[in-house]
């Protein structure tokens, strides 16, 4: 299915939709602040695998994040976080950044792979973000990559759909992506480090 959804006041049955297909094992494309994502609902394993396989090899765990609506669901999947890494939480989001954090048991381990981990995100997309807040806890998600040796994502849901709409059950229309990825902080060791500079300032860490 593709479903226009308009990201000033999104309409508030899309958004049902779309959260009752997530809820539902679905397999959801959608747009953020940054690239187009593919998620689902991260207590899903069968949808969790399923979007590992559409990926590829080259789309490891590691690279797959939880979206969520706003920072009070951080406690419910993250150990304690230091006071400082939290106030930077706080300016820099909703915006373009994950802040990788360090997991709890809470989260699923075929979520965390190997290394106890997650990838913390609140874009600064008010589509994502009402349907986070329907479902009730965050979407596991990974970027839409494009297999052109250039243009590194496609930045067009029409093309996003022409490609995965077979393979998912909804491809929101929120009109066109970025092509810039979010700026990844590492803050697994108590301290801010900047692992790869994205569409976030990462100026605002110093």
């Amino acid at each position: 299915m593709f479903l226009k959804i308009y990201p000033q006041n999104p309409n508030p049955k899309a958004v049902q939709q779309v959260a009752d297909c997530l809820r539902a094992g679905g397999i959801v494309i959608f747009p953020t602040d940054t690239i187009y994502g593919m998620g689902c609902d991260i207590y899903k394993p069968k949808a969790v695998e399923k979007i590992i396989s559409i990926m590829g090899d080259k789309k490891k765990k590691d690279a797959l994040s939880f979206i969520c609506h706003d920072l009070s669901q951080l406690s419910d999947f993250t150990t304690p976080i230091e006071n400082q890494i939290f106030k930077a939480m706080k300016r820099a989001l909703p915006g373009p950044y994950t802040f990788i954090l360090n997991a709890n048991n809470h989260v699923p381990k075929m979520v965390h792979g190997a290394k106890k981990t997650v990838g913390i995100r609140v874009p600064d997309n008010d589509i994502i973000r009402a349907i986070i807040e329907e479902l009730g806890h965050p979407v596991f998600s990974t970027s839409i990559k494009d297999d052109d040796e250039i243009v590194e994502y496609t930045t067009d849901p029409e093309l996003i759909y022409e490609k995965y709409g077979h393979l998912v059950d909804i491809v929101v229309d929120g009109g066109y992506g970025d092509n810039v990825p979010s700026t990844i902080v590492d803050c697994t060791s108590g301290s801010i480090e900047v692992i790869r500079e994205g569409k976030g300032d990462s100026g605002i860490f110093e």
